[in-house]
């Protein structure tokens, strides 16, 4: 190849070639004076920019005209023109989407913004000095798929009075102002758009996890990958950049620092992990991080198959740290597919029989069952994984019983209730059983697949009261069948306490001489007949102290008095407040005499019926106290509060075995009742209302308990799937009917 072009040298004289290349180059001047009248307009969305590229073209151009006058001349003017077109347009033009004045961010001057020329080419953003040609570039902002762009905000706006875009570039920072809304978002769309024409940056990490992927069945192939790319394996070095790709910028929010900083920070807090004497701090914040950043998630799993691979010293217990952060990551979180793939593959890589080999069997084991937790693992919780065991939970059921079950980073409610009804023989009954959150003033249905180690977690974290103890209690759900229980089962006490707990909530309707003889049927039945050596609790209706007087304010240093005017007024106003407050207080002190009153006589009251209810088993008083109760029709149904609508006071949803009712609360009969057999359609209608279809009317019922639709859904879907009812009901999924106008409560 040299020798031909030497040849073409001494062939052809240097006037010749001299005469080539000034065609070429007159051709090429031409064509740029053509194309630079465009750049002097500031909003078209397509421009050309000439001046970057002007002594770039000799040594083209020479090889041309070398290339050129080698040819024969038929042939020369043909190429001549399609070849001199094409290095014009590849060599010379550079395409702008947008170009204009904005302000910009200064740092480190006494003024904050400057005005530039900006030029968003499909490569950069750049500005310059000014808007004339051969002007002086100032800074390059390289734009790739991992770029970012914040749009314009109100609250910048308000407290600079400009519209700012932000764009962030892996080593720059542009803050970006203008005083005209629409042109903030003209700039912010054509730098997405130009951000999103480009292709996917991959990290070298990813691209080896794809080399080992294609060739996980050849070993020699994977040792070569691992030799010679320390990336993959374990190191005592920090790392400086990410394993895998992260958008520049911070859109995290929630206190942390941008993602790929927060990448970097994390496998710092890995390293730690090795000389820690107690781990569980650095393994909470790692999981913490990663449940509030999504995207870090994939990236711990890389660089915890990084610092378990090819390790010097693989049987300490410091390499059994990494080990232990990454089974507690499989029972948290799971990875991409990609990663989970590439995990997998280290797992199988694991020496046999060793501590490891342990682990990556019970970390195998746990991604096959493992779900995203809404909660970090507790303490206790990462001190069993630790030890690739299982937790102890305590549910408690009504009376004061309670079982102690086993259970994993993977169990769910259903689960547990299952185990429930075989522990205390409960499988053949044909009611439902849930478990509930509950405290002293407060219970909530806990859903089927919800995993209990979160429940455990968010109790764990509620403060501890005395008062308001929280904990796990497994209860009946729905009452299908009260009349074929047993009275000497445990279901029949679980009915007896439960009725006891609507009775003290005031969700049970009664007379007084009906709530009086309740609550001595209880006390015979929780303590026996009556002694004056028998413990006498006060009754359990609350009896609420009143509000003390409300505290004036006195008045501020800088405010008026009120009665400036002499002596006389500040003392009349001064006996007036003193004799008005000591009227307060009596008032008060009469009230408070007149609650101790009224308690002492329906204490006394509740004496003399318990005084007759001597000889009376426990059965006995719990059979009494339960024939009181079904007095009420609503009796067995499971209530949900429902906010006002059309009524002035707030109602109770009764989803009961055969209707569906709505109760006024406080009182005994149901306003409306709806039997299943006239229900066409059930569900959920939006985050805070519940849609029953009954005939040709459409009730919605709001509530404001997070998930209790779904609740109410799940209870009626039994009841349906338990009543006699025709079987041609509509599903709550189907779409709604179009029916008459809509009746709210």
């Amino acid at each position: 190849m040299s020798d031909g072009f030497n040849l073409l040298v001494i062939m052809f004289s240097p006037n010749q070639l001299t005469l080539k290349f000034n065609q070429i180059r007159h051709t090429h001047t031409h064509t740029t004076r053509t194309h630079t009248h465009a750049h002097l307009h500031t909003h078209t969305h397509t421009h050309v920019q000439t001046h970057t590229y002007t002594h770039s073209l000799s040594c083209a151009d020479l090889f041309l005209a070398t290339f050129l006058i080698f040819l024969p001349h038929s042939l020369c003017v043909c190429v001549c023109v399609c070849v001199c077109v094409c290095v014009c347009v590849c060599v010379c033009v550079c395409v702008c989407v947008c170009v204009g004045w904005l302000f910009r961010e200064v740092c480190g001057s006494w003024i904050k913004q400057r005005c530039y020329w900006f030029v968003l080419s499909l490569d950069s953003l750049d500005y310059y000095s000014s808007s004339e040609r051969g002007a002086r570039r100032l800074g390059t902002l390289v734009l790739t798929n991992l770029c970012s762009v914040i749009w314009p905000d109100k609250q910048t706006f308000k407290e600079t009075g400009y519209w700012s875009i932000t764009v962030y570039g892996r080593k720059h920072c542009y803050r970006l102002y203008t005083k005209h809304f629409n042109e903030a978002v003209h700039w912010a769309c054509a730098v997405q758009k130009v951000i999103d024409t480009k292709a996917p940056v991959e990290t070298p990490t990813q691209l080896l996890i794809r080399d080992i992927e294609e060739n996980k069945f050849n070993p020699e192939v994977v040792d070569n990958i691992y030799q010679h790319n320390p990336i993959l394996k374990h190191t005592q070095s920090p790392l400086y950049a990410p394993l895998l790709p992260f958008p520049y910028g911070n859109h995290s929010g929630k206190g942390y620092a941008t993602v790929r900083e927060e990448a970097v920070k994390l496998f710092n807090c890995l390293q730690q992990l090795e000389s820690a004497r107690d781990p569980v701090p650095l393994i909470q914040g790692v999981l913490q991080t990663c449940l509030d950043l999504r995207p870090l998630r994939d990236e711990v799993y890389c660089q915890l198959v990084k610092q378990t691979s090819c390790t010097p010293q693989p049987h300490t217990a410091a390499h059994l740290r990494y080990w232990q952060l990454l089974t507690c990551m499989s029972c948290t979180f799971l990875p991409g597919p990609a990663v989970l793939k590439y995990l997998r593959f280290h797992l199988k890589s694991q020496f046999p029989e060793s501590e490891m080999d342990n682990y990556a069997s019970f970390i195998g084991e746990a991604l096959e069952k493992t779900r995203c937790r809404e909660c970090v693992p507790s303490w206790e919780e990462i001190q069993v994984l630790m030890g690739r065991q299982e937790m102890l939970c305590t549910v408690h059921y009504p009376g004061p019983g309670s079982c102690q079950l086993h259970i994993s980073s993977h169990t769910t409610a259903n689960e547990v209730v299952r185990r429930m009804l075989e522990k205390l023989g409960l499988k053949e009954s044909r009611n439902t059983f849930s478990l509930f959150e509950q405290n002293a003033h407060w219970e909530r249905a806990v859903g089927g697949s919800t995993i209990i180690a979160d429940i455990l977690t968010s109790l764990s974290a509620k403060e501890p009261d005395s008062d308001s103890q929280w904990r796990l209690c497994f209860k009946l759900y729905c009452l299908l069948d009260a009349d074929t229980i047993s009275v000497d089962s445990i279901e029949y006490l679980f009915l007896f306490e439960q009725c006891h707990e609507m009775v003290v909530r005031g969700q049970l309707p009664a007379c007084e001489e009906d709530l009086q003889t309740l609550a001595a049927l209880r006390l015979q039945s929780v303590i026996g007949d009556f002694s004056t050596h028998s413990p006498c609790t006060a009754p359990h209706a609350p009896l609420c102290p009143p509000r003390p007087p409300p505290r004036h304010p006195a008045p501020g240093p800088g405010l008026p008095q009120r009665f400036p005017g002499g002596l006389l007024g500040g003392a009349l106003w001064n006996h007036t407040a003193t004799a008005a407050h000591k009227q307060k207080v009596e008032q008060n002190l009469r009230l408070r005499s007149r609650l101790k009153e009224e308690a002492a006589a329906i204490m006394s009251t509740i004496v003399e019926c318990w005084k007759g209810l001597a000889g009376y088993s426990r059965r006995d008083s719990m059979t009494a106290y339960l024939t009181i109760a079904r007095q009420w029709s609503g009796f067995g149904c499971t209530l949900y509060e429902s906010s006002t609508g059309s009524f002035s006071q707030k109602l109770w949803l009764g989803v009961a075995a055969t209707c569906v009712s709505l109760y006024r609360q406080g009182e005994a009969e149901a306003l409306e009742s709806f039997p299943y057999g006239q229900i066409c359609s059930y569900g959920v209608s939006d985050s805070n209302t519940f849609k029953i279809t009954a005939g040709d009317r459409d009730l919605l019922f709001e509530t404001t308990k997070v998930g209790e639709q779904k609740l109410i859904a799940g209870v009626i879907n039994r009841d349906l799937n338990e009543s006699t009812q025709p079987a041609s009901l509509c599903h709550q999924n189907q779409p709604p009917r179009v029916l008459l106008p809509v009746i709210k409560y």
